[in-house]
């Protein structure tokens, strides 16, 4: 059981590496004069909802936390209206931490509110997606040695990866802004 388990999480983290190769190739395809680096704005919505995309239908096939009980059609209305709500919070909170960290404020609020929805993508929707707008279980894995299953400890990985990326990415950003390159 634990080596199928070990084996559909691959193939569920290939497919998202997939979804972002193809976010940064198959637009080129279909837009004029796309470029990664030149329209960047169309990039960070295409692969935030590829990406977006692609967690929730593996969530739904996959079924990593299946739960034995039957719920009602308006627990799980509340239940995806909850998910919107903290996805929504994470995508402010994102945007804050990112202004605290020395983006402008005004002159590129799209830019920094696309970033923070692109981060909340690979952080907060995943959460949503394997634990819920459960709190106490978000607590428990990501807690010391919280993670009980092959797909919470890929949840920690996956989450604490990409906010270090993020900032290990940015934080020499200030050292050279007399660079052409950067105006």
């Amino acid at each position: 059981m634990r080596e199928a388990e070990i084996w559909r999480l691959l193939a569920a983290n290939l497919l998202c590496a997939l979804s972002i190769v193809l976010a940064a190739v198959l637009p080129a395809v279909f837009l004029d004069g796309f470029s990664v680096l030149g329209t960047h704005l169309t990039w960070l919505c295409v692969c935030s909802v590829c990406v977006a995309t692609l967690n929730i239908i593996l969530h739904l096939v996959l079924k990593p936390n299946q739960s034995p009980k039957r719920r009602s059609f308006a627990h799980k209305i509340s239940r995806f209206l909850k998910c919107c709500i903290y996805f929504f919070m994470s995508c402010i909170l994102f945007h804050a931490i990112i202004v605290l960290y020395g983006a402008p404020v005004i002159e590129s609020v799209t830019e920094t509110f696309l970033f923070a929805v692109l981060l909340s993508t690979f952080t907060t929707l995943q959460c949503l997606c394997l634990l819920g707008p459960n709190i106490q279980a978000w607590i428990r894995v990501f807690s010391k040695n919280g993670a009980m299953s092959i797909w919470e400890s890929s949840l920690q990985i996956t989450s604490m990866c990409s906010i270090l990326g993020a900032w290990f990415g940015a934080f020499p950003i200030p050292l050279d802004w007399d660079r052409p390159w950067q105006v």
